[in-house]
């Protein structure tokens, strides 16, 4: 503890960093072919239901992501319809997880990441195939003692 006598300390200047726009020149990483800039990603704050919204300094510490399909310069146009097909419009994904904006904001854009990759990735067709002999046989088995069952129930004939 200082005492009263002590001169104040040097305080050390904040450390130089580049001046930019949050977000200037990064990118989300959808897929190998696809990375959507941030400045098409629009990010909300607002009061968590959990995790950080309910501690004394209460914070803004739930972040949503949404993604404008249509308003999007990145995407092609067989990935544009494929998104509004499976997607919708707007992609959103919501964070509050923790008590730190920071981190929910890297969750928020992971988990838009996913679900967008989720939409633009087409599903495996399906291989038609045929049930074995032995299925066959135990379905038909089961059958016949169901059968058997159901006439042992049965009230005896006069």
């Amino acid at each position: 503890m200082r005492s009263s006598r002590e001169p104040p300390r040097a305080v050390s200047p904040p450390e130089d960093r580049p001046a930019r726009a949050p977000g200037a020149g990064e990118s989300l990483r959808v897929a190998e072919d696809l990375s959507l800039p941030l400045a098409e990603i629009t990010l909300r704050t607002s009061r968590s239901s959990g995790p950080g919204g309910q501690h004394a300094n209460v914070t803004a510490s739930r972040v949503e992501a949404s993604f404008d399909v249509l308003g999007s310069r990145s995407l092609s146009e067989s990935q544009r319809s494929l998104l509004l097909e499976r997607a919708g419009s707007r992609v959103v994904a919501v964070a509050q997880d923790e008590r730190s904006q920071a981190r929910n904001r890297q969750l928020a854009l992971a988990r838009l990441g996913e679900r967008l990759e989720r939409a633009l990735t087409p599903p495996k067709r399906r291989r038609p195939t045929r049930p074995t002999a032995a299925s066959r046989e135990r379905r038909l088995a089961e059958k016949r003692r169901e059968g058997e069952r159901k006439r042992e129930r049965r009230p005896p004939e006069v």
